[in-house]
């Protein structure tokens, strides 16, 4: 079952703000995918947890 996240629970789970999200959205700085309905904005709870595990720096070894 797909769980969808208003704004202010998309932020409150990436945790930024709302107008960080917002403006990362308009500016495309961030593909982060989501849902517009008219002027509802939602976020797959799915689609922020594998773009966190997209940004997830992982430490390389030097041989």
């Amino acid at each position: 079952m797909n769980v969808y996240l208003n704004n202010k629970q998309a932020a409150e789970f990436l945790g930024v703000t709302e107008g960080t999200l917002a403006v990362w959205r308009t500016t495309r700085r961030y593909a982060i995918p989501y849902v517009k309905v008219g002027s509802l904005i939602r976020y797959k709870k799915a689609d922020l947890e594998q773009w966190l595990e997209q940004r997830t720096v992982r430490e390389v070894e030097n041989d």
